[in-house]
């Protein structure tokens, strides 16, 4: 394999020329776990979600504190919906880069996709005072039938800036109780 050739197309963007260099070389048993590594970033940016886990996975089981390998394998997973292997990429990068805002934001979205609601609260609150994450919580507290969970409704109906993530929000979670009168109410 030509490592200027691969890097121009890597450069480029040509995905299609990338995955035929580093293909062959990757599958072989016992590659070097890099090129394995970035075998699986072009599947994914190829789309093929299911091939670049295969791969990630290859990468994991020889090294396994790579927390840029389980990260990765969990955007593959979510190119197929495999929620179940997304949440334990993103759990496990966050585990070993516990600083890392995308595996903590991403690891909290799968956590709600998949109503893991302990999980998805320890992950948002890291992000009380962002806009995301304050939808996020009051979704938690509503799920659970928290005590605060009609005081967020109401901060979040009052000044939310994103109304329709709001609204979808309380539509998701609200079990009967979304209030009629969505507008900003006025003091």
């Amino acid at each position: 394999m030509h490592a200027k050739k691969l890097a121009d197309l890597l450069i480029a963007g040509d995905w299609k020329g990338a995955e035929a260099l580093l293909g062959p070389v990757a599958s072989v048993p016992g590659a070097h776990p890099s090129l394995v590594y970035n075998h699986g970033k072009v599947l994914i940016e190829l789309g093929r979600g299911r091939e670049a886990v295969a791969a990630l996975r290859r990468v994991i089981a020889a090294t396994p504190e790579r927390a840029d390998a389980w990260f990765e394998m969990g955007r593959a997973a979510l190119l197929h919906e495999d929620f179940a292997t997304a949440f334990e990429g993103f759990q496990e990068a966050l585990a070993l880069a516990p600083d890392d805002l995308d595996a903590r934001r991403n690891l909290g979205r799968v956590a709600l996709r998949l109503g893991r609601w302990e999980v998805a609260r320890a992950t948002w609150e890291g992000f009380e005072a962002d806009n995301e994450a304050e939808i996020a919580l009051y979704r938690i507290a509503a799920e659970t039938r928290a005590e605060d969970a009609k005081a967020r409704r109401d901060r979040l109906l009052e000044s939310h800036p994103d109304r329709a993530s709001v609204v979808l929000a309380l539509v998701r979670s609200s079990k009967g109780a979304i209030p009629l009168d969505l507008r900003r109410r006025r003091r």
